[in-house]
């Protein structure tokens, strides 16, 4: 009686060409450990780096940010009104001049936008936020400017606050003995008053120049002795003859 024969069974051919297994990832604590030494060889790297270099990023960055924020921000218009105080025949030019700067600062009060908003189109809290005066201490002139995203906007917004202006004055002319009149009306801007992209950028590079002057002023000084090694032995003076036992 003959016995079944037992075959193992078959190994899987190998094959020369299939992909080695990918390694196994390293433990979190040998990352972190090498995370940690990486960090502490940073202020080294930092310290051989030439002087110059904080200076250089400075600009470098500074003029970069300045570029970006000229390119990236919405640009400005500004218009201008002139209104001039004109004396009665009651009165004098110097009156003329003190109402001039009287009338300069309650120009952007809320009494004069309330009725400019009639014309300007806009909300009081615009105006306030827009609508700038100026006086001269010379001429009875004051000038009514105003900023805005949309040239025509900050036109009529000049207008309206002179003709306010001029509407005020002329409700207590009996007292004051002094009118306003319109001088010259705001035109709508051609060209924008926010300072161009090459502006901001020099601006940008001027400031990170200075932080970077700054930060190599207080930048470590470069050790002259370098680690591990011993300083260079002096020589001592050698001792003098004694010329008396050579006579």
């Amino acid at each position: 009686m003959t016995e079944p024969l037992t075959q193992s069974p078959a190994q899987p051919a190998t094959d020369p060409e299939a992909p080695a297994p990918a390694p196994a990832p390293a433990p979190a604590p040998a990352r972190r450990e090498r995370a940690r030494t990486a960090l502490r060889r940073v202020p080294g790297r930092l310290r051989s780096l030439p002087p110059w270099s904080a200076l250089a990023a400075g600009v470098l960055t500074g003029g970069l940010l300045g570029a970006g924020y000229g390119l990236a921000a919405t640009p400005q218009y500004t218009a201008t009104s002139y209104v001039v105080a004109v004396p009665s025949d009651q009165s004098d030019p110097a009156s003329a001049l003190g109402f001039a700067q009287a009338y300069g600062r309650v120009a952007t009060q809320l009494a004069v936008l309330g009725d400019a908003q009639m014309w300007a189109h806009v909300p009081v809290a615009t105006l306030e936020r827009s609508v700038r005066t100026a006086t001269s201490p010379d001429a009875p002139m004051v000038s009514v400017t105003a900023t805005s995203a949309d040239p025509e906007e900050a036109a009529d917004m000049a207008n309206a606050v002179a003709r306010a202006l001029t509407k005020h004055a002329d409700a207590a002319a009996d007292d004051t003995h002094v009118e306003l009149r319109q001088f010259a009306r705001a035109t709508e801007p051609a060209e924008s008053s926010s300072p161009s992209a090459a502006v901001t950028g020099l601006v940008g590079a001027s400031a990170g120049g200075l932080l970077g002057g700054l930060a190599l002023l207080v930048r470590p000084r470069r050790s002259g002795r370098e680690p591990g090694r011993a300083p260079a032995a002096v020589p001592g003076p050698a001792p003098a003859a004694d010329g008396c036992g050579q006579l």
